[in-house]
């Protein structure tokens, strides 16, 4: 063999193996280069700003309680266009002396519907314990709101038994149980809710008739009604209700020749 031939056989025995570790890193897959073009747009859609004015869930909570405690504010006595004068001398003239107590029931009825809608097997919106949490902050924020206004503005009732007719409490009662029907169940049907505030109006309409209330104090009770409901579902949290207590306390008995009988209890909060 000569050696032109040897030299030529060399470099082809060892040139291939020269190349594989630039195959084998070319095989490699490369990370492609971090893309900082967006890096400050928003990420995971977290809000960028407050929401506009009009758009909020305050003002849209707030607007129809407060065009209804307005308008029944500015119909007292004998003021605004319709006052509460002129409603009860209508009211008079086509029902006369008639008096039902039906109202003080009915008050109440948008809770049995609550409850009814519930043992029918629809879900409500919140769980049980909220649910229940949030009707008890409603009642709290109603009760002393009504009795403050009547405390305050001293107005005398048409049948003239006491001082204290701004604003109806039996409205306000049922126009927030009414409120509390629609939150829960309106994903399901919104007929539950117009049922409810159905319900409400006819009690309105009958503290008229009964002569318990004029026209300002059932619209401005409606307004109150609605207002609580509304403010104890937005600083509401639903921080309970959502895991069996099993799950964060469990107990153990103990027993020690010296100390008797005992229990032990073990709270893992959240």
């Amino acid at each position: 063999m000569t050696p032109l031939i040897r030299k030529l056989l060399a470099v082809a025995f060892f040139l291939p193996l020269g190349a594989l570790p630039e195959q084998a890193n070319a095989q490699t897959p490369q990370p492609a280069p971090a893309d900082t073009t967006h890096k400050y747009e928003n990420p995971g859609g977290v809000s960028q700003g407050k929401k506009p004015f009009l758009k909020s869930k305050g003002f849209r909570a707030a607007i129809v309680p407060a065009v209804l405690i307005g308008y029944g504010a500015s119909t007292i006595n004998g003021h605004g266009l319709y006052s509460s004068y002129d409603a009860h001398n209508d009211i008079r003239r086509v029902f006369g002396s008639y008096r039902t107590h039906v109202d003080d029931y009915l008050q109440w009825a948008p809770y049995l519907e609550i409850g009814g809608v519930l043992l029918a097997g629809v879900d409500s919106r919140d769980d049980r314990v909220n649910l229940a949490l949030i009707v008890l902050k409603s009642e709290a924020i109603m009760l002393s709101t009504v009795y403050v206004i009547k405390t305050l503005t001293a107005i005398e009732r048409p049948d003239q038994s006491n001082n204290l007719s701004f604003p109806s409490g039996h409205t306000a009662q049922a126009f927030l149980a009414a409120s509390i029907v629609h939150t829960e169940f309106r994903d399901k049907s919104q007929w539950y809710g117009i049922g409810a505030y159905t319900i409400a109006t006819s009690v309105a309409a009958l503290r008229m008739i009964n002569d318990k209330h004029w026209q300002s104090d059932v619209v401005a009770g409606a307004g109150v009604g609605i207002l609580s409901a509304h403010l104890a579902y937005l600083s509401h949290r639903n921080r309970w209700g959502r895991k069996p207590i099993g799950r964060d306390v469990s107990a153990m008995p103990l027993w020690s020749p010296s100390g008797g009988m005992g229990m032990s209890v073990t709270w893992r909060p959240k």
